[in-house]
């Protein structure tokens, strides 16, 4: 079974957490079913300048057009982005971009029975493209924004439409985005939810003992709260910090990097919080997991999330957690070890906080209710929708 996993969401050289998620899934399949050989194109926008004053675009330029990751080989050709006004022509040009890059794979011998798509505008839309010109069948996950955010704006909506009549499967990370796909028009039989997994090797979680041996190693005399994502509006860091203003005996460590850090920055000592909030910079997964490890708490305020990766890397840690009740959050914050959800504003975040800190779960119980989201059912899902599709 030779599978051509295509998505912008997927790790390079230059940014190694870049949709490391998809990555993730794509090892998980290969090595439950080794049967599988798989080749990724994940295409990146083309950009010439590596100075840092051109912030995100500048890691572009660096990116190389070919790699192995784990054993995978890895495709990233160059497509055009024009900012701002090119939100309906990105699908074009990625499209070209994964033309190319195809053709030359065939050409050297290579050969595709099914399409692993992701995420649906642009790419989606790119892959329909794609697909039909090269007689593919191709599948589509959808995996957030690109369903409950995107849409809203009517062009780009019809187009995601268009893809779910082409596509010969659809796929989500969580219940609550196959909701909003039925609403969109897609059809129901037509639509597999196959949840993300953890990893539970590479996230291991810590005993009381241990976790307080890993607080004095950082520096930590008090409760620890850790808030972790890219450091934007709707990762909700700002909501955090205000939360902690009615929080005595608490630290806050704040995870990623982003746009916004300058003015996260600004408010921590508008508010006079110095002193209990620490910006750690964007962290390798074995680093969170120490910052897992030692945490009391792992909080998320978003205002939109899918299936939110974090927290179940939190409570395999250990580590309960307080969410924002939003679309996929509820599906993988289902019980009381593993934590609480709550609205999006800061008093309700602080009420969540200073309920958890005052009431902690068992680790262990946490742990295991995390055990229960492995990947093996989400690798079983895949290679039987994608079997399914190959002998039709």
């Amino acid at each position: 079974m030779n599978i051509l996993t295509i998505s912008t969401l997927y790790p390079n050289n230059k940014d190694p957490k870049h949709g490391v998620f998809v990555e993730t899934r794509v090892r998980h399949l290969i090595a439950d079913y080794p049967e599988i050989n798989t080749t990724v194109i994940a295409p990146v926008p083309w950009f010439p300048f590596s100075d840092k004053r051109f912030g995100e675009y500048a890691k572009f330029s660096g990116v190389v057009s070919q790699e192995v990751r784990h054993g995978v080989e890895i495709h990233h050709p160059k497509y055009l982005v024009l900012p701002k006004i090119g939100m309906y022509l990105t699908p074009f040009f990625m499209s070209l971009a994964i033309k190319r890059k195809l053709k030359q794979l065939i050409k050297q011998g290579q050969q595709f029975d099914v399409i692993d798509g992701h995420y649906f505008y642009p790419d989606g839309v790119a892959i329909a493209q794609v697909a039909k010109e090269f007689s593919i069948p191709f599948t589509c996950t959808a995996r957030g924004t690109d369903i409950n955010l995107i849409p809203q704006q009517a062009k780009a909506r019809g187009m995601i439409q268009q893809v779910f009549k082409c596509a010969a499967h659809l796929m989500t990370v969580c219940q609550a985005l196959k909701d909003e796909m039925l609403m969109l028009g897609a059809k129901e039989e037509e639509i597999t939810v196959l949840r993300n997994g953890v990893d539970l090797n590479l996230f291991a979680a810590s005993t009381e003992v241990e976790q307080g041996i890993l607080k004095k190693e950082l520096g930590i005399d008090t409760q620890l709260v850790i808030s972790v994502g890219w450091l934007i509006e709707r990762k909700g860091h700002y909501l955090v910090i205000e939360a902690l203003k009615k929080l005595t005996n608490v630290t806050l460590a704040i995870a990623g990097d982003g746009p916004d850090s300058k003015k996260l920055e600004k408010l921590v000592k508008k508010l006079g919080l110095e002193k209990q909030v620490k910006f750690l910079g964007s962290l390798s997964q074995q680093e969170l997991n120490k910052w897992f490890k030692a945490a009391d708490v792992t909080v998320l305020a978003s205002s939109r999330e899918g299936w939110a990766n974090v927290l179940l890397e939190s409570m395999a840690s250990g580590t309960p957690v307080v969410a924002t009740r939003v679309w996929g959050t509820p599906e993988v914050v289902a019980s009381e070890v593993a934590g609480i959800l709550v609205e999006r504003d800061s008093h309700s975040i602080q009420e969540g906080l200073n309920q958890l800190l005052n009431n902690l779960p068992d680790r262990k119980l946490t742990r295991e209710y995390a055990e229960k989201f492995d990947w093996h059912s989400t690798s079983t899902g895949q290679y039987n929708i994608f079997k399914r599709i190959i002998e039709q």
